[in-house]
């Protein structure tokens, strides 16, 4: 059931606020199921009945009780994560409200870690477990629900040139692009920090794996020179699947039907659970063949991945005004027109499986993965462009729970967009400018 919640609202994070979440713990990835419901202007339908307060603990009638620091709610609200360059906020994304702040040096990119509760943060050599103070705890046939402080945790995760962080079937892996190893945690109990496998593929480079419930990873394979090779290995490490037609592979996602997509440069491969497939894009490829799709979204509403659309091989500095829709089950691909460009932080999935893409001239691009179409455009922020250095600010695309979370770089704002709605729901001012975004 979708109801609405949210009126149109502005907020500013005041100083006040700063000071009652404030919080000086390191980042931690421990899990929260991925069950756990959002109250965020939709009804998930999780009301628990009444709750108690007392005694600085939160108790339920059927006998469970709330840990120090945990009150009980009926359903768990959406929270943001933002790095900057500094720190670390968390904001409650329905009021602005600024529940922590972590100074941290350097600069800090976010992941989900795939519970609903933590993000990793990749700082340099290492990933930091942030807990967002999201708390699922099952009892019996239904869980019960918490909200605590958002706070780095303890537990961090040493890897030489930390990069990607792909969770999936209940796993969470982490890739060190310094020497080209692979960790696999189980996601739930991701905060303990201990994994559950450990891969080497080889040589260091800039890679990434995606865990399998088996016990299996389909993972990239390459040297920091060059890299062209995705591998099925089994637990062992024994290859089951190999396909070397993935020049410069970068990324990952996944389909509703469990197909895994990567991105290359001469048009992207999608892994079937047992083969691979090349996907033929020489209708809207560029001079030589070049397509590069290194950058997507799926969708577990849609079997069609969401990529983007670069055919300029020598190209100094590539604004692409196009995307790639990619079918997964028919292995086909076309391109969609958008008459504005975009960049990697702007591709993003809707709750019905809806591509969504933030262009320049600031509106939210809804199209349809299934015709192409572009079925709504929202006016979402101001106009930007993308900067050359691309760790600089820039806007960022989230969807969660049925809303579009964008960032403003350029007005320091924070934008929900109701996307059953189509329309802004919120803009929360920002204190700072942001770099980087993770909601949960």
């Amino acid at each position: 059931m979708h109801k609405a919640l949210l009126a149109p609202v502005t907020t500013t994070a005041a100083a006040a606020l700063l000071l009652t979440g404030c919080s000086t713990a390191e980042e931690d990835t421990a899990a929260a199921p991925t069950s756990a419901t959002h109250e965020h202007d939709h009804d998930h339908g999780h009301d628990h009945g009444d709750e108690h307060e007392h005694d600085g603990h939160s108790h339920s009638h059927d006998g469970m009780e709330a840990a120090e620091g945990e009150i009980e709610v009926a359903q768990l609200p959406n929270r943001v994560v933002v790095s900057y360059d500094g720190g670390l906020s968390t904001l409650d994304a329905k009021t602005g409200q600024v529940l922590s702040t972590d100074k941290v040096p350097g600069f800090l990119r976010l992941s989900t870690a795939g519970d609903g509760r933590h993000a990793l943060v990749t700082q340099g050599d290492k990933f930091l477990a942030f807990d967002s103070g999201l708390i699922t705890k099952p009892h019996g046939d239904h869980n019960h629900y918490y909200t605590a402080n958002p706070q780095l945790t303890r537990t961090s995760f040493s890897a030489p040139h930390a990069g990607h962080v792909v969770h999936h079937d209940g796993l969470t892996a982490l890739f060190a692009d310094g020497t080209g190893t692979v960790e696999v945690y189980k996601t739930d109990d991701i905060a303990q920090g201990k994994p559950v496998a450990t891969f080497d593929t080889g040589a260091a480079h800039h890679g990434v794996a995606v865990p399998l419930a088996d016990g299996s990873i389909v993972t990239t394979i390459g040297t920091e020179k060059e890299r062209h090779t995705i591998r099925h290995l089994d637990k062992d490490g024994k290859t089951l699947a190999e396909t070397t037609q993935c020049p410069g592979v970068h990324g990952e996602s996944t389909a509703a039907d469990g197909k895994l997509f990567f991105g290359c440069e001469d048009g992207p491969v999608v892994f079937d659970g047992k083969d691979f497939h090349k996907i033929d894009v020489q209708a809207y490829a560029g001079a030589g063949g070049y397509q590069r799709s290194g950058n997507s979204a799926g969708s577990t509403e849609s079997a069609v991945i969401l990529a983007d659309n670069k055919t300029q091989k020598d190209a100094e500095f590539e604004r692409p005004t196009s995307v790639s829709l990619i079918d997964t089950t028919t292995y086909t691909a076309k391109k969609v027109e958008l008459d504005s460009s975009y960049w990697f932080r702007s591709l993003a999935r809707g709750p019905l499986g809806e591509a969504l893409v933030l262009t320049y001239d600031g509106n939210l691009n809804v199209i349809d993965p299934d015709t192409g179409k572009v079925s709504a455009k929202i006016a979402a922020i101001s106009e930007w462009k993308e900067k050359e250095e691309w760790q600089l600010p820039g806007p960022i695309l989230k969807s969660e729970d049925g809303y579009a979370f964008i960032t403003d770089a350029n007005k320091d704002q924070l934008v929900v967009i109701d996307l059953y709605k189509g329309e802004v729901v919120a803009r929360h001012e920002l204190d700072f400018t942001p770099v980087e975004m993770a909601v949960l």
